[in-house]
């Protein structure tokens, strides 16, 4: 893969995981269920980044 394309793949990942974030944030919830939603979210981002990087999965 081309550098351009990874780095752009990497921008659209952190950037739509922002955005969640935020939107969780938003949710009319208790604080410890909006917690686990923004760590279900970090793991997720961070194993969608891993995967740019040829690391696996």
């Amino acid at each position: 893969m081309p550098a351009l394309s990874i780095l752009i793949g990497v921008l659209v990942t952190f950037v739509v995981i922002l955005l969640v974030l935020y939107l969780v944030n938003l949710l009319p919830i208790e604080g410890r269920l909006k917690q686990i939603l923004r760590v279900i979210v970090i793991i997720l981002g961070i194993l969608s980044l891993v995967r740019y990087f040829g690391v696996g999965f």
